[in-house]
Order: C-alpha cells, then sequence, then structure tokens
C-alpha cells in the first residue's frame, strides 16, 4: 500500500549541491520526506537504509550517469517511480538506449519550475505501485 502524502519519500540524485538542496528543501517544505545524494554511487548505497518512493535524477552524473541509475534503481525497487531532469541534449540517446532495454522515464528539461517538478511528483506517485517501497 502506497505511503500517504506526509509520509512519502524522495530520493534526490544531482551532482550540483545548489540545485540538489533546492530541490530538497522545496520538496520537504512540500511535505515530502527528502534525502539527497550527490553521487549515483552514494544513492545506491543508502538503499539498504531509506527505500525511496520517487527518485529524482539528474541524467548527467559522473561515473554513472542517471540513466543507468535510473535502471539500477528500478531493478532493486521496481515498483518506485523515477523522474529524470535534464539539461543536455545528449540525454535522447542515452533514453534511447533505455526504451531498447524496456524503461520509459519521465523526464524534465532544467531549469524545472518548482510548480512543475510538483506537479509532476504527484501525478507520478498517484499511480498505482510503490508496494516494495513500503516496506522499509
Amino acid at each position: 500500500m502506497p505511503r500517504e502524502v506526509g509520509e512519502q519519500r524522495i530520493l534526490v540524485v544531482e551532482d550540483e549541491p545548489v540545485v540538489a538542496d533546492t530541490l530538497r528543501q522545496i520538496l520537504s517544505s512540500s511535505g515530502y520526506d527528502t534525502r539527497v545524494a550527490y553521487s549515483a554511487e552514494t544513492a545506491l548505497g543508502s538503499l539498504s537504509r531509506w527505500s525511496p518512493d520517487l527518485a529524482i535524477l539528474d541524467v548527467m552524473l559522473p561515473k554513472m550517469n542517471g540513466i543507468d541509475l535510473a535502471m539500477a534503481l528500478k531493478e532493486r525497487l521496481p515498483d518506485c517511480h523515477i523522474l529524470l531532469i535534464s539539461g543536455q541534449p545528449s540525454a535522447d540517446s542515452l533514453l534511447q538506449e533505455a526504451r531498447r532495454l524496456g524503461h520509459d522515464f519521465e523526464i524534465l528539461a532544467k531549469p524545472v519550475h518548482p510548480t512543475e517538478i510538483l506537479d509532476t511528483i504527484a501525478g507520478l506517485l498517484s499511480k498505482d505501485g510503490c508496494e516494495s517501497c513500503s516496506q522499509n
């Protein structure tokens, strides 16, 4: 059973601290339990202690890109929702590769207005699922 608003967990993975911390502030003030990771590796390492209902991932991360991270998250937490954000046109080729592998992720272009991101999150979290996320 999905968590209620105010209990919903969002993981932000963004290597630019100002962007990540701003998103955390916006989401926390909107009632979401929000955590930030500044790298894909840190995000993956945190999953054993804290499972998000939704992950907001920057596409262009160092070492592991956000789309590879999204696929790894879906493998570990199949019912959790993924929202990608990108300011890079090169994200299209990465998205096409993910689709070829059977993944269709929501993506927003940077800069993202707070209202747009909150509306998108609300829509994603209102969809069925996230049962495995509720186990923690």
